[in-house]
């Protein structure tokens, strides 16, 4: 069925801007101090024909209205009236037309959340919440230029838990498909379909152009409906004017409608002309009706698992008969568990089982600290795991990304305790097919729990494609009829109801000698019946060795490709046993791989043994973070991984500074650092990535923070005798100061190199101003500072 388009409105900031806004004043002021301008600047877009206009609280949140003493509340309450008003003069003035809508306007609040940054994600919950609660008279919620899934979903749960009205979230992506912390078009839609909003989409940052190749991404990927709002074209630094005119603007964002989208509008640089001319350029179209594949998938923010072939789910992190991993859990010792996770993926593992169902533990407190510091460490998707409901809901909720839960059966009051949470934060599941009597004997008997479980997951509106069934191993040892009951089962599972299936396989063999030729065969059976899903342990070598050879036989590894990877080279080395993984992760690994108390462990011991402070930061911390940073650099990594390498890396580097200063021998700084967000501009979260990943590369870092004082910069300078200076800007209309801090630095004499980034820059224009250098990112920074002070 095809829909009727809908125009939302267009960029406020930059008409407030041209209306007189001063630079690095937020906005949302002006809801209170000038409320005319803004009633004005809403009934101009819906002249221009909005249905949809957005209240003036991009930013009215707590933590970005602090720094202008202004209430949050007030703020919010003010923008939606102001909006409602400019609504009442309209339909006053044209009682023909459809009431158009209001929407509470919600952008990021500003700071990294954790792990990588230090806004925890509760925090970030109560954040949104608040904004909520406040904005009620809004008639819908709309997330915008967000660029962090983990902060979406804190919104999106805030919305759902506190309003019941819809729900649409536009995310902020950049040429490579990806948001700014890494996020993909795929995980963005697979998580947000799950979370239950009601349109998706893309705004800021491109044009409609640019726009274009990922919203046909997106049409392919969800069938809900979908939302444009570009930019007019890209920005002149020098001028500030954006690059297409509202003819150019309409007649690309005319090409939207056959991909689908149903909701446009516009964003940076767009005016009432512009919407006036979209409307123009559409009318009598409407959004052409499209066909999603249904896949099964799960995710994180940066890496997707498709289930179309073989995916391992890694068993280790339980500590069922595992005494090592009980210990860990009771000590709270989560450097364990996460070598436990790292081993996994490193061997091959797609999805991570986490259990931490222990007597004395306090499960979904666990369970959440457990979640969180995995996805510290990896990004491979989660499979929760336990027969506790409490702490199935704790570790789903600060899942960043869309996980499995393991598991329910065929009990009615199971299934109706847990499947509305699977519904809820839009996880797949797991089917024991057994129920209140038990283990049934026979595979028709299984497949009828089966077939139970599937009804009831449709019943709660979680789609089949995310339904998974465990026929069951039993110990072939004690029942060894049923092993074969196992399999049939599974066929029948797959060939009858369409369902991936899942199995727990090691638990074949207990009992018996040479468990892993038993285990291995039975796989391989298992996998040629229907297995799609084995939990089993990667860090098996026969195990991953008959999944590979399967994969190949079954035509799953086209042209060898995997197994050849895998094999073509020498003979990998035993793994050796997860207890002993602390004493052989290296602290090169350990920055590679996040692990921030393995790396001051390790710095302390190599300290210890003699190892000098310089050798260690120049013979193992830096080559680390060098390869890293190339990962980063060749997309193989995202921003969250890089952060997390540079974490570890500080530890080692805290340590090694303390050892110094307790020696009196000096510093591990390789020279001093100023950087700062430029006068009128209060955006900092680049400015502070680089600061983080400059710091860890062993230079002294002095932040001078966001909205900095021309003066200021140049009197730290001569101060600190800094030599190598960074200025960040975000808005074109910053970009003057940022000029004039260069030119105050070269006025002042004191001898200094000057780097410049931000979205708005070109190397171009940063030449023109007199930078010595432009960075695109972090990691282009360090080598900056490499070039500059060794």
């Amino acid at each position: 069925m095809q829909r009727t388009l809908c125009y939302l409105d267009g960029a406020m900031g930059t008409m407030l801007q041209q209306a007189g806004l001063e630079t690095g004043r937020a906005p949302e002021t002006l809801n209170l101090e000038n409320p005319d301008l803004i009633v004005r600047t809403h009934l101009a877009y819906l002249e221009a024909g909005a249905q949809i206009i957005y209240a003036n609280t991009f930013g009215a949140n707590r933590e970005k209205l602090a720094r202008e003493g202004v209430d949050t509340t007030e703020a919010i309450r003010a923008g939606v009236a102001c909006a409602r008003r400019a609504v009442d003069t309209f339909c006053a003035d044209h009682p023909d037309v459809d009431r158009p809508r209001v929407a509470l306007d919600i952008g990021p609040i500003g700071r990294l959340l954790e792990p990588y940054g230090t806004l925890p994600f509760e925090e970030a919950y109560d954040i949104f919440r608040e904004i909520i609660e406040v904005g009620q008279d809004a008639d819908l919620i709309i997330f915008e230029t967000m660029t962090d899934l983990y902060e979406v979903k804190a919104g999106v749960l805030a919305a759902k838990e506190n309003s019941d009205k819809p729900v649409f979230v536009t995310m902020t992506f950049e040429p490579n498909h990806r948001t700014f912390t890494g996020c993909s078009v795929d995980a963005m839609c697979t998580v947000l379909d799950g979370l239950g909003v009601d349109a998706l989409g893309v705004n800021c940052s491109l044009g409609p152009v640019e726009l274009y190749p990922i919203v046909e991404e997106m049409s392919r990927l969800t069938a809900l409906p979908l939302i444009v709002k570009a930019n007019a074209g890209l920005p002149d630094p020098e001028t500030g004017a954006y690059s297409i005119t509202p003819d150019d603007f309409a007649r690309e964002m005319a090409k939207f409608p056959a991909l689908g989208v149903q909701y446009l509008g516009g964003c940076c640089g767009t005016s009432p002309d512009c919407i006036r001319e979209l409307v123009r350029a559409t009318r009598g179209q409407t959004a052409a009706e499209r066909e999603v594949v249904r896949r099964t998938v799960v995710c994180t923010p940066t890496e997707t698992v498709v289930v179309d072939g073989v995916r391992v789910i890694g068993e280790r992190i339980n500590p069922t008969g595992k005494k090592r991993f009980q210990q860990a859990l009771r000590d709270g010792d989560l450097d364990y568990v996460l070598g436990q996770a790292v081993e996994q993926a490193d061997a091959g593992a797609h999805i991570l089982d986490v259990n931490v169902g222990l007597p004395g533990v306090d499960e979904p407190s666990m369970m959440v600290k457990v979640v969180k510091a995995i996805q510290s460490v990896t990004d491979l998707p989660l499979q929760i795991d336990s027969s506790n409901q409490d702490a199935l809901e704790a570790g789903l909720r600060v899942v960043n990304g869309k996980a499995i839960v393991n598991s329910v059966n065929g009990e009615p009051e199971v299934l109706a305790r847990v499947l509305p949470i699977v519904k809820k934060y839009g996880a797949a599941v797991i089917g024991l097919a057994m129920d209140q009597n038990g283990i049934p004997a026979t595979a028709e008997e299984r497949f009828a729990i089966a077939e139970r479980i599937l009804n009831a997951a449709l019943s709660y509106g979680i789609p089949k494609e995310d339904v998974f069934i465990d026929c069951l191993t039993l110990t072939v040892s004690a029942e060894q009829d049923k092993a074969v009951e196992t399999l049939r089962a599974m066929q029948m599972v797959r060939d009858r109801l369409g369902l991936h299936c899942t199995l727990g396989v090691s638990n074949i063999s207990f009992g018996l000698p040479n468990r892993s030729l038993i285990t291995t065969s039975f796989l391989t059976l298992a996998l040629s019946y229907g297995l799609d899903l084995p939990i089993v342990n990667p860090n098996t070598p026969a195990i991953m060795d008959t999944i590979r050879a399967f994969n190949v036989l079954y035509n799953h590894d086209k042209n060898a490709e995997a197994y050849i990877a895998a094999y073509s080279g020498q003979p990998a080395a035993p793994v050796q046993p997860a207890a002993s993984q602390a004493e052989e992760t290296t602290l090169p690994r350990a920055v590679e791989k996040g692990l921030k108390d393995e790396a001051r462990r390790l710095t302390v011991n190599l300290l210890a043994s003699g190892k000098s402070e310089l050798d260690i930061v120049n013979e193992l911390l830096i080559p680390a973070l060098d390869v890293v940073g190339g990962r980063f650099e060749r997309g193989e990594i995202f921003l969250p991984q890089l952060i997390n390498s540079a974490g570890a890396a500080q530890e080692a580097f805290e340590i090694i500074r303390t050892e110094m200063a307790k020696k009196g021998t000096g510093t591990v700084s390789k020279g001093k650092v100023i950087v700062a967000t430029v006068k009128g501009d209060i955006h900092d979260i680049g400015k502070n990535i680089v600061k983080t990943i400059v710091e860890n590369y062993g230079y002294r870092v002095i932040d001078l923070g966001r909205d900095v004082p021309i003066e200021t910069v140049v009197e730290t300078a001569i101060r600190e005798d800094v030599h190598l200076i960074g200025l960040s800007a975000l808005m074109t209309t910053t970009l003057a100061n940022m000029d004039e801090t260069i030119k105050a630095l070269r006025a002042s004499g004191h001898p200094c190199k000057i780097w410049v980034g931000g979205a708005v820059l070109t190397p171009e224009y940063a030449h023109k101003m007199g930078a010595d250098y432009y960075a695109r990112d972090a990691r282009e920074s360090v080598d900056i500072c490499r070039e500059v002070l060794g």
